[in-house]
């Protein structure tokens, strides 16, 4: 059997194959952040198409981190019912899927959120419009807002949260020595900056209790003059099991920079796997559990990455977007490559579209 369609573990979840979906906006909500019918369409696609886990788009943890409209959202009581029956899809359909929460920080966009806030004001191209800095009381609002939405994701009926550190969203802000500037305990040195996560970890793991899967999505490096380097996240990456995650999911890359966490033109075998290298480092820190996310596209590469032993999982989001079903025909034999073309063809052109793959694939193979 291919080591791709053997079961593995992250904490007390145990997951059927090693194939996870990465998290991605669907913008598949309505204005109050309760998913419309074509979420539940999209993940009952997924979960028949074998995916092992399924990690839901971001979800905002309260109304001042809304990062685009149509986002789904997990601020409030009142959604829980509506994310349990999203939960209820998945499981109807034996899959497993957890919740990826998260606040948009200085990337909340103006059309949803008047006034952005993050760690301090930066005067830098990344900064769109202007934002505020943060109070220490809303900081403190807003660490026990990530706690809250875990124990909603639990009350749901979901199999796990994930933590959004990653992409220049809050909690990689306050990370990042070029957008934290910040002068008091939660700014300067590396363990100030380091503060918020850690009491978002702390926050999120009292709201769920010792046995419910806690994972993260880590930036380990931002590729921004002045930003988090590589040193530093494989620091984070050595505390993380101590602060109660249970699997990591390796990214990078900080808004505007010059690493992209989405890349296009990923046309050999030798363009996938391109946070692989971070990982490997990373797996001398920690004994978690760590997924490999980063233009993935072939059954072999996947293999070999697995085989190697420092990656427990691989992580896809384009080629499931343009072939829901694409794990059933690996493991069936249909197919040893995904048709994605990596065009980022992907997001919503008009309100209420949601992402679809939009390539001439069909052109595309009369032409090759």
């Amino acid at each position: 059997m291919s080591a791709i369609f053997t079961p593995g573990n992250i904490g007390t979840l145990n997951i059927p194959n090693r194939l996870v979906r990465s998290a991605t906006a669907e913008r598949m909500a309505d204005d109050e952040g309760r998913p419309r019918e074509k979420l539940h369409e999209l993940y009952r696609k997924l979960a028949r198409g074998g995916v092992g886990l399924i990690i839901t788009g971001h979800m905002y943890i309260h109304p001042s981190g809304k990062a685009h409209a149509e986002m789904t959202g997990i601020y409030e009581d009142a959604l829980i019912p509506d994310l349990a029956r999203l939960a209820e899809t998945v499981h109807e359909n034996d899959g497993r899927v957890v919740v990826q929460i998260n606040h948009g920080g200085m990337q909340s966009a103006e059309d949803v959120v008047p006034q952005a806030i993050a760690p301090s004001v930066v005067v830098e191209v990344l900064e769109k419009r202007p934002v505020r800095e943060m109070s220490h009381g809303e900081i403190s609002e807003m660490i026990d807002a990530y706690g809250q939405a875990a124990r909603r994701t639990k009350e749901a009926g979901f199999d796990g949260v994930q933590i959004h550190s990653a992409h220049g969203y809050l909690i990689s802000q306050f990370l990042s020595p070029f957008s934290n500037h910040r002068r008091d305990e939660w700014g300067g040195s590396f363990r100030n900056r380091t503060r918020f996560l850690r009491e978002v970890c702390q926050s999120v793991r009292t709201q769920v209790g010792n046995d419910y899967p806690v994972l993260i999505k880590l930036g380990i490096m931002d590729g921004v003059e002045g930003g988090l380097e590589l040193s530093d996240g494989l620091e984070i990456v050595s505390t993380l099991q101590d602060l109660g995650i249970d699997g990591i999911e390796i990214s990078g890359g900080f808004s505007g920079g010059e690493i992209k966490n989405t890349r296009k033109g990923i046309k050999t075998e030798a363009d996938e796997g391109y946070f692989l290298s971070q990982t490997r480092e990373a797996c001398e820190y920690t004994n978690l559990p760590l997924i490999s996310v980063g233009g993935y596209r072939s059954k072999s590469v996947i293999e070999n990455v697995l085989a190697k032993g420092y990656v427990d999982f691989v992580s896809m989001c384009r080629p499931l977007i343009s072939e829901p079903d694409l794990p059933n025909m690996f493991r069936d034999g249909v197919k040893d490559k995904s048709r994605c073309l990596s065009a980022n063809n992907c997001w919503a052109e008009n309100p209420g579209d949601g992402i679809a793959c939009k390539c001439p694939h069909e052109k595309v193979a009369v032409e090759s």
